[in-house]
């Protein structure tokens, strides 16, 4: 006894040094005070427990994009920057009209890319529409085909996509594909070695490339991208797999929204995928800025467009300060729905004060669960909202995955950023606002039909929750800041 005391004895002081070590560590870099204190609390008082978990997930800056961002800065801009982001910015024109110039300021500053004018922008309701739209899409590229996902399987779907880009290479169109390494770890290797073998430009997102995001699980690369040709792109919810289709219960049928985007704003679309492509291979694809159309000042501009990438190497928080900022803009209503609600403080108070102006705050979220913890954690925020007077819906079908935020009657954001901290803070993320009246109406009639297979919940939901639940449902707040 007294020969094990002496051994485990001081493991039990190190183990508690490194563990105040790391809780410095989290004071001083994570980005939130309730991560930090999450952090340095549990590392206190039981490092044994925590010091690996924080070695993985503990870091909230993603070092290095940032940096070659920075360095190649000049050549990005040189070879990809798109022309029309200084000869057809519509930022002070029809957004500025609609939003409000200082909303505008904020937004093209946040995103660092302006309102561009003369768009088509359509909504792909579910799996079916928006692959058959993607595959069409890419049998007709005539140059290249950028395809980025976070998810990607080797099954029928993934099949499907696998021979459509190797066909476009054997006819000598430039492929690159673009994964994240975390998303599809189980992506086998045979997958990636075929379409490497028949020429397409396969490439995993790896966030580990430096040394000190080598341990790092926390940071990934959520963007759904697909380009043909600079003229048309997809952006939206969807990952590649058979459950996306909705065929893979319990989840199924399967809730989910793209948007197909034509014209310029195709162009900024390209850009997010260069800068990632840039971070993953050191190399910058090659595919031209198709040349914008000349103006007809008597015509109709379409659609303004404003890309908004955001993600963990940002200088700002730039997720949760564009849904901050969406929130701010309405008048008249703002519905947002997401498959999490794990909202931080910022954008809760947003919701809260929009309800204080008298503005129809909705939230779609889903009734069935893909994360244990973060539905749990959910379910107590949704019981918060609904005592600020937001009104909370559950969609019943099937799992709701869509990501969309509607603004009044003038505007509509759709991507892959959910309303939770992850995408806030964690991860790569893609968001499209698009300026136009008939395109809120469309966002606005798909809404009405989701809202009419949904339920709205009140304060029994939590309340009528056994004591054991309601404190899951608390502890799993406590996770919020890395769920």
């Amino acid at each position: 006894m007294q020969f094990d005391l002496l051994h485990v004895g001081p493991l039990v002081a190190l183990a508690h040094i490194l563990g105040m070590v790391a809780a410095c560590h989290a004071i001083l870099n994570t980005r939130t005070s309730q991560g930090a204190i999450a952090w340095a609390v549990s590392l206190v008082a039981m490092p044994y427990l925590t010091l690996v978990p924080y070695l993985f997930l503990g870091r909230s800056k993603f070092a290095g994009y940032a940096d070659a961002r920075r360095v190649e800065n000049e050549l990005l801009r040189t070879r990809a920057h798109p022309p029309e982001w200084d000869t057809r910015s519509s930022s002070a024109g029809v957004p500025t009209q609609q939003l409000g110039v200082r909303l505008v300021h904020s937004l093209t500053r946040l995103g660092g890319m302006p309102f561009l004018p003369g768009n088509s922008v359509r909504t792909l309701v579910n799996g079916m529409a928006t692959f058959e739209a993607i595959f069409e899409a890419i049998g007709n590229a005539r140059h290249y085909v950028i395809v980025q996902f976070f998810i990607v399987r080797d099954d029928a779907l993934g099949e499907m996509l696998r021979d459509a880009l190797i066909a476009k290479a054997q006819q000598g169109v430039r492929v690159y594909f673009l994964y994240d390494s975390i998303g599809s770890f189980d992506l086998p290797h045979r997958y990636v070695a075929a379409l490497r073998a028949a020429g397409v430009e396969t490439h995993p997102f790896a966030t580990n490339r430096r040394f000190v995001n080598r341990l790092q699980l926390n940071f990934r690369n959520h963007r759904k991208i697909v380009s043909v040709d600079g003229e048309r792109a997809f952006v939206g919810g969807h990952n590649v797999g058979v459950e996306y289709l909705g065929s893979k219960p319990p989840l199924s049928p399967w809730r989910d929204t793209h948007i197909e985007v034509r014209g310029p704003a195709v162009a900024s679309i390209q850009f997010v995928f260069t800068e990632d492509w840039h971070w993953a291979t050191q190399q910058l694809p090659e595919f031209d800025v198709p040349p914008a159309a000349p103006v007809d000042p008597s015509a109709d501009q379409g659609m303004h467009c404003l890309v908004v990438p955001s993600g963990p190497a940002d200088k700002q928080e730039t997720c949760s300060l564009f849904f901050v900022e969406a929130i701010n803009a309405a008048r008249e209503r703002i519905w947002i729905t997401s498959p999490y609600l794990v909202p931080d403080e910022a954008v809760f108070s947003a919701l809260r004060l929009a309800v204080l102006r008298g503005v129809d705050v909705r939230i779609l979220i889903p009734s069935r669960r893909d994360h244990l913890v973060v539905f749990a954690a959910s379910k107590l925020y949704a019981y918060d909202s609904l005592r600020a007077g937001i009104r909370i819906f559950r969609y019943q079908p099937g799992f709701l995955h869509q990501k969309v935020v509607l603004i009044d009657s003038v505007a509509a954001a759709i991507g892959s950023a959910n309303l939770d901290n992850r995408s806030f803070r964690l991860n790569f993320e893609i968001m499209v606002l698009t300026v136009d009246r008939g395109f809120a109406q469309e966002v606005e009639t798909m809404l009405l039909n989701d809202f009419a297979e949904s339920l709205e919940i009140d304060r029994n939901e939590y309340r009528q929750a056994s004591a054991l639940k309601r404190v899951l449902m608390h502890v799993a707040r406590l996770f919020s800041p890395i769920l």
